[in-house]
């Protein structure tokens, strides 16, 4: 059974400071979400707490689980992040349990100067660690990520040393536009039942 209908041209590019940041971010999630035809989602949030900038991810994982969504199942928080060492392992257990399932993965991204402070949702799989240079392997069947800083020189220093009220604010937009869309896709999922 194909559980999707891949559109490689899908991409949203939304400044959190927009006063409609939420709203459209929420839309984008929806879009993507109604681009599947799976009946559960996972949400891989990447990241760790020990670097500024790279705690965008394990930042929306806490703030998921503390709006207490049973929709979605959420991996990384600030207490259990989702990093590096334990990425393979974390997918291996989405894996065997939730093989059905879809994948949201968040995390923490560098770009160029204009482009810091936006949030980018994807159609097709995050590549972590690529701003530093990483192979890890590839998450989500579609994946958002905030540019929290520039990238191209001394990437963990940048990290390191990204403002943190930047990723905080960025990071409550996601969580908020992802808790958004658990309503509308509920009330789409109990009325595909009848």
């Amino acid at each position: 059974m194909n559980l999707f209908k891949r559109n490689e041209s899908l991409k949203f590019v939304i400044d959190h400071t927009d006063v409609c940041a939420e709203l459209n971010l929420t839309d984008s999630i929806l879009n993507l979400i109604d681009n599947y035809l799976f009946e559960h989602w996972v949400i891989v949030c990447i990241g760790t707490d020990r670097s500024t900038g790279d705690a965008l991810g394990p930042l929306v994982g806490s703030q998921l689980k503390l709006f207490g969504l049973d929709s979605f199942s959420v991996f990384g928080t600030l207490e259990e992040p989702v990093h590096a060492l334990n990425l393979q392992e974390t997918l291996n257990y989405i894996n065997s349990n939730y093989p059905s399932s879809g994948v949201i993965a968040i995390d923490a991204s560098l770009g160029q100067l204009k482009s810091v402070g936006t949030i980018q949702v994807l159609d097709g799989p995050l590549k972590p660690g690529a701003g530093v240079k990483k192979e890890l392997p590839e998450v989500g069947h579609f994946h958002i990520t905030g540019i929290v800083n520039v990238g191209g020189f001394m990437e963990y220093f940048v990290l390191q040393n990204t403002r943190l009220s930047l990723v905080m604010r960025m990071s409550e937009v996601i969580a908020k536009a992802l808790n958004s869309s658990v309503v509308p896709y509920k009330a789409k999922k109990e009325n595909a039942l009848f």
